[in-house]
């Protein structure tokens, strides 16, 4: 049966409430992560140390009642590592699969940028197939399969930036800030009572809803309406990046539709049935600035991908 506008509208207050409970403000993380999870793509949290990113990710795990692993990359760490390997068994003679933890519903890739772009790799397939292979044998990932990865911002020593293809892989890019003052001190007040742990939740958070909910809901989220001159306008943008003076590499159609999938579940966390474009605005940095390249020369003055995507959004004009 169809999931109403009303029961998703309902399901995603229910998934926002649990939340709150050890998650102080972050709000807009908090939706945007459930924008990932709607649209059913993959989601990367960035900043510094000590902000709840892991928590972040665990917390909507709970909620969603799904299974959960956490992978900590390090410098050391090899594709087996996630994947997992054939190993062999001197009672059979023979060689089982150990999987790794890449076979789970929510993927934690803690602090990805810390490993290099050979075993950040090893997420590529899983994350655009829901699959993966090895030693030439494909196992499939359960559904719905979402994955958070972490990273530190590339300033700070031992990070190996994303490459690209990997960064393209994920629908949102999330920025953590620093919580205002009142959410630190109550951030404070919750570790003083025993609720909080040196960053992780004392005690698993209940799910709100089941495996079933969550199909029923991207599903739902799927269905709403876009209309034509809406697409004309996605496309009007993606043409700009391409041709844009500071922009060695602009939108890809896969781009595209990722921005419209991330603008459907904003329309559903508003409560919409159809997308506009001020949805897709909203979620044009989150969903786009990462899949952007900007040139030398515009690096050199100081201009960011994000700047750059502000601009174009400004200036092409969008439908009525």
């Amino acid at each position: 049966m169809n999931m109403t506008l009303p029961d998703l509208s309902h399901k995603i207050d229910a998934i926002r409430d649990r939340m709150a409970t050890v998650i102080a403000g972050q709000s807009e993380a908090v939706d945007e992560l459930i924008i990932g999870l709607l649209a059913g793509g993959h989601v990367l949290l960035e900043g510094v140390p000590g902000l709840a990113k892991t928590l972040l990710a665990r917390s909507l795990s709970e909620v969603l009642g799904l299974p959960f692993r956490r992978v900590q990359f390090t410098p050391d760490l090899m594709p087996a590592d996630i994947l997992g390997t054939h190993v062999y068994q001197q009672a059979t003679g023979g060689f089982t699969l150990h999987k790794g933890p890449i076979f789970t519903q929510v993927l934690l890739a803690d602090e990805i940028n810390r490993t290099p772009p050979k075993t950040q790799a090893a997420l590529l397939e899983a994350m655009q197939e829901g699959q993966v292979t090895i030693d030439g044998e494909r196992f499939e990932l359960p559904s719905p399969y979402l994955v958070i990865a972490t990273q530190n911002p590339l300033d700070q020593a031992g990070t190996f930036p994303l490459p690209e293809a990997q960064l393209d892989r994920f629908l949102l890019k999330i920025t953590v800030p620093y919580p205002d003052e009142a959410d630190e001190r109550l951030i404070y007040r919750r570790f003083l009572d025993g609720t909080l742990s040196l960053g992780h939740n004392a005690q698993p958070l209940e799910p709100v809803l089941t495996v079933q909910d969550v199909r029923q809901m991207q599903a739902a989220v799927r269905r709403l309406h876009i209309e034509d001159k809406v697409l004309d306008y996605v496309a009007r943008i993606a043409t700009a990046t391409r041709a844009h003076r500071d922009l060695s590499a602009g939108l890809s159609p896969r781009a595209g539709m990722a921005w419209l999938a991330a603008a459907q579940a904003f329309a559903a966390i508003q409560g919409d049935d159809f997308v506009s474009p001020d949805h897709l605005k909203r979620v044009a940095q989150p969903a786009l600035a990462h899949r952007l390249l900007t040139t030398p020369h515009a690096e050199l003055e100081g201009r960011v991908a994000a700047d750059v995507l502000a601009s174009i959004l400004d200036k092409v004009a969008q439908p009525a």
